[in-house]
């Protein structure tokens, strides 16, 4: 006896019902058409993080340069000082 490729794809060969009984047979769905569902975050985070963006790309006037150099600039330049001959 063969052994089904999946557990819902067997199915009895014989049914006590008479067949003016039986259920209808549900429609299979489309081959070509595929159902896909995404929990609520997976919408909803992209769309924060790209309004967030969005909005920082809009406002650029609140946003303030650095006043003093950064301290890794700094450094390297003290370092090709010291290996300058």
């Amino acid at each position: 006896m063969p052994v089904p490729a999946h557990p819902r794809s067997h199915r009895p060969a014989v049914s006590s019902r008479p067949a003016h009984v039986r259920a209808p047979a549900s429609p299979r769905p489309a081959a070509d058409r595929v159902e896909i569902r995404l929990p609520w975050w997976a919408v909803a985070l992209p769309a924060v993080a790209f309004a967030a963006l969005l909005l920082m790309i809009m406002s650029p006037g609140q946003a303030q340069a650095a006043t003093a150099a950064p301290a890794l600039g700094q450094l390297i330049e003290r370092t090709l000082h010291l290996l300058a001959p």
